[in-house]
């Protein structure tokens, strides 16, 4: 039987980096509500971002914990380690040579006594400096095999150290190299040597390049495509290697310099490297050649091993530059990923790149938008966003007082609202076929459909119209922007109140009409992107007087409307406008700031306005004043919480405006207004 060819393969391989295509998207929404705090808050929108990168959030680790994690391996480092490593182990090598060399002398019979006395005296006024004492032992006739060998061992330890100091990796893959693996190291270094000497004359091409990785490749892991590649991961690691000596004692330093005219056996590999190093140098300038280090641990760390510690040092310091973000057009794209799971671990650049998808992800959307003057504003688009979500906070906690539910109507019958919903059991409004095709088709093309044959209806593509059996309203609210509350702690649930206010009258009551109306020393009308970017500022006065001005009218400019006045205030007035519009500041409050505020509340009452008073504070003269002043119009008084703040007034507002006894209890009897708010 013939097998059929399989035209359906898939290949699989490991995953290789970059974003991963299982992650769940960034949550934009958590991220958006905290910007909107901090903004709220007195933030630009571009340090409240930098702000909440830093911070991170509940699930997300932001980019201090990071940063932490970076300062701590590297006192770690530091805390843990020593550079005497190679210059112990010489001399524990040195002393077990030294050892079996007289346990050797002690026990040969057929030894001559002055001979024996000769060595004895040798071994026992050796210089007190391992280096001299290598020295002086390099024309040594060891007469123990196994102190020759210890002493051979020193000059191998030497070479592999110093090249490992050059080329990481070394140290462990030349253990056991013969006198052809030396040969070999000598002859890459010559032709590496005269390679960058070439390039140092402009003399070298691609292809001398070329051919010098097809001789030595073996030597250069990192595989370079090129001369500039290979020179800078050279001297990289050059410049740490010079780093390290610079951070030992000038002791260590001459120590080590001495005995590395003894690795393998020959001042050739010294030789070669100075000469190396003096290329690197001289091709790379810019790197870090004069730093140093403290280390102040007691585990010794060898040559090769220490120039990798002051590698991942500059490594850190870099990431920890990076994680702070405080340079001039900072972005979380400047953090090395690769350099971040290198010192840290894969969860660590895991958290880098969600931090950096999130910060493009808010540019990129268009929640983040640069003004005439270049700095960056929360968008309409963030407004909504952030609106929505401070509504369904509202809406939990007047369910919470008043053991109500998300009722699914918006009104038994009357005009469309000009919203749509998705369907759900029970709705008797009418279909909004528009949406429900629009929906449909949507739905059929994301599935790989093709609509030219035409579509399915499923009842989750169903939208109803939603109708609303109500009056229009014309909502002025009047919110204290004093310093006193600012000082108070009351300035961010202020705007936190009106951007709720705001966003349900745009999104669900769209025939209302709202102004929003801060007063200070002087009163005005704000557009809600002002309102919630609102600095504090010391600003001695609360006009309740100019606002009233300006909210009876906007009354007068919708005469078939019905007028709402909620105010918000933590101070009794103390400021008021002139005849000639000069502001008059007095405080305790003058008479005649009370009058003309009485005067302009009474016409408020006048025009019909349901007015509501809300009182922050537990101030009994401000007590008495407003519970004076509500009793004037037939107004109410609440004294929320500051976290009930939002959900006061936007009760007040839909009780205001709902059927049957508009003082209501609760926050205004609100539940007659149906479904508000988004799921």
């Amino acid at each position: 039987m013939t097998r059929r060819p399989d035209r359906h393969r898939s290949r699989y391989s490991r995953y290789a980096g970059g974003p991963d295509p299982l992650a769940p998207p960034v949550d934009l929404a958590d991220a958006l509500e905290a910007i909107g705090e901090d903004v709220m808050a007195g933030y630009s929108p571009e340090r409240a971002m930098r702000e909440y990168l830093r911070r991170g959030s509940r699930d997300q680790r932001g980019l201090d914990d990071l940063a932490r994690r970076v300062q701590e391996k590297r006192q770690e480092l530091l805390q843990r380690h020593n550079l005497d490593g190679t210059l112990q182990q010489v001399r524990e090598l040195l002393d077990k040579a030294v050892l079996e060399e007289r346990k050797q002398l002690a026990r040969d019979v057929d030894l001559d006594d002055s001979d024996r006395a000769f060595r004895e005296m040798q071994l026992e006024n050796l210089p007190s400096s391992p280096a001299a004492a290598v020295t002086e032992l390099a024309s040594y006739d060891w007469q123990s095999a196994e102190a020759r060998e210890a002493y051979e061992q020193i000059k191998d330890l030497l070479g592999r150290e110093l090249l490992d100091q050059r080329f990481a990796g070394m140290k462990q893959a030349l253990e056991g190299a013969t006198d052809e693996d030396r040969e070999r190291i000598n002859e890459m270094l010559g032709d590496l040597n005269d390679l960058l000497e070439k390039h140092a004359r402009g003399e070298d091409t691609q292809a001398d390049f070329d051919a010098f990785m097809d001789k030595h490749g073996e030597f250069f892991p990192e595989n370079p495509r090129n001369i500039d590649e290979l020179l800078d991961a050279m001297a990289a690691r050059s410049a740490a290697a010079q780093r390290m000596l610079n951070s030992m004692t000038p002791e260590q330093r001459n120590e080590l310099m001495q005995l590395s005219e003894q690795a393998f056996g020959s001042p050739q590999l010294s030789e070669q490297l100075g000469r190396l190093d003096a290329n690197l140098q001289a091709a790379r300038p810019g790197e870090d050649w004069g730093g140093s280090a403290d280390f102040e641990g007691e585990e010794g760390l060898g040559l090769g091993d220490g120039t990798g510690a002051l590698q991942d040092l500059a490594d850190l310091d870099d990431l920890a530059e990076q994680l702070a973000q405080s340079y001039q057009g900072a972005r979380m794209d400047d953090v090395d990923l690769d350099k971040l799971a290198r010192q840290l671990g894969d969860e660590a650049a895991v958290d880098a790149r969600t931090l950096a998808e999130l910060e493009k992800a808010l540019r990129d959307t268009g929640y983040l938008k640069r003004d005439s003057t270049g700095n960056y504003r929360l968008s309409p688009k963030a407004m909504r966003q952030l609106g929505k979500a401070l509504l369904r906070d509202v809406a939990q906690r007047l369910s919470g007082r008043q053991g109500a539910r998300d009722v699914r109507h918006a009104g038994a019958a009357g005009e469309p609202s000009g919203a749509t919903r998705e369907w759900a059991f029970g709705d008797t409004e009418p279909w909004d076929v528009t949406r429900t095709i629009t929906n449909a088709v949507i739905r059929t093309v994301s599935d790989g459909g093709d609509t030219r044959n035409g579509v399915r209806l499923d009842i989750g593509d169903v939208e109803v119209s939603e109708t609303e059996a109500r009056t229009q309203a014309c909502v002025a609210l009047l919110v204290d922007t004093s310093f006193s509350m600012a000082m108070d702690g009351r300035w961010v649930p202020m705007k936190r109140t009106a951007l709720a206010l705001h966003t349900l009258i745009q999104s669900r009551f769209r025939g209302d009409h709202l102004q929003l109306i801060g007063f200070g020393r002087h009163a005005e009308v704000m557009e809600i992107e002002q309102l919630t970017a609102l600095d504090a500022f010391w600003a001695k006065g609360t006009n309740l007087h100019h606002a009233l001005l300006l909210a009876n009218r906007h009354f007068r400019k919708h005469p078939n409307a019905q007028p709402v006045l909620l105010i918000v205030t933590d101070g009794e007035p103390t400021s008021h406008l002139e005849p000639n519009g000069e502001v008059y500041f007095d405080y305790p409050p003058h008479p005649l700031t009370i009058a003309y505020s009485v005067r302009e509340l009474d016409n408020a009452g006048r025009l019909g306005a349901q007015t509501t008073f809300f009182r922050l504070g537990d101030d009994p003269g401000l007590a008495r004043f407003i519970d004076s002043m509500a009793k004037r119009v037939d107004g109410r008084v609440v004294a929320p919480e500051l976290d009930d703040l939002g959900a006061a007034v936007v009760g007040s507002y839909l009780g205001s405006r709902g059927p049957g006894d508009r003082r209501g209890d609760g926050y205004g009897g609100w539940g007659g207004r149906g479904f508000w708010v988004d799921d």
